[in-house]
């Protein structure tokens, strides 16, 4: 069973919401609204640290759509117009959308909305008209700290896959697109205890983080 998710090193991301900005140019999001948030937590006092600097920590944690393996909104849709797909991603069958919002309000992360114009709601899709075709998400294509990987949860998230990178390749930008690298052969070695995900309410969210050496603070594991 395939269930595609991005994994976020947390370590490299460096808060510059360059996948926000994609996300909103390639797939028309509203103003006012995204399908990709880049939270700081943070600075906050180190483990025994007095909250002075150097004592302190703080990270960017990226928030969307979780693509979850038993998702709320799916259940509570009167229409069926959220749907689970094959591919492990949840969609939204704009077509029968009433735009109810009973998926709005039982997402427990609060990364759908309603299209004030269309009268449907939105959320990210995992770039679905790109990963049908093979290419990666343009949160992950766009990441320019090699932060986002793009694979399939069912495997080794080591071998979920991002963008080459220029310089290391010796490549233009359409080549680098289509050069892919793994997230285990770039990023720094981490453990299973660095694997964390958003608070799981019994729908099983699939997004994962990476945060070594600093303390988690997205929610319940």
């Amino acid at each position: 069973m395939t269930q595609y998710a991005i994994v976020t090193d947390l370590n490299r991301c460096v808060g510059c919401m360059a996948c926000s900005v994609a996300c909103k140019a390639l797939n028309d999001v509203p103003v006012g609204n995204f399908w990709n948030k880049t939270l700081r937590i943070g600075p906050n006092p180190t483990k025994g640290g007095s909250g002075q600097w150097p004592e302190v920590e703080m990270y960017f944690l990226t928030i969307q759509c979780q693509h979850c393996t038993d998702p709320e909104c799916v259940k509570v849709c009167p229409t069926g117009a959220s749907q689970k797909m094959a591919d492990g991603t949840v969609q939204i069958n704009k077509t029968k959308c009433i735009g109810c919002q009973f998926c709005v309000m039982s997402c427990p992360y609060n990364v759908r909305y309603l299209n004030e114009v269309s009268r449907v709601v939105e959320k990210c899709t995992l770039c679905e008209q790109k990963t049908v075709n093979g290419e990666l998400p343009a949160c992950v294509a766009q990441c320019g700290a090699r932060a986002r990987w793009f694979g399939d949860l069912d495997g080794d998230i080591r071998d979920f896959e991002g963008p080459a990178h220029p310089d290391e390749h010796s490549c233009g930008y359409e080549d680098m697109q289509a050069t892919r690298v793994k997230l285990g052969d770039y990023v720094e070695e981490f453990t299973d205890d660095d694997i964390h995900m958003l608070p799981d309410v019994g729908n099983k969210p699939s997004m994962r983080y990476i945060l070594r050496n600093r303390t988690w603070q997205g929610g319940d594991e």
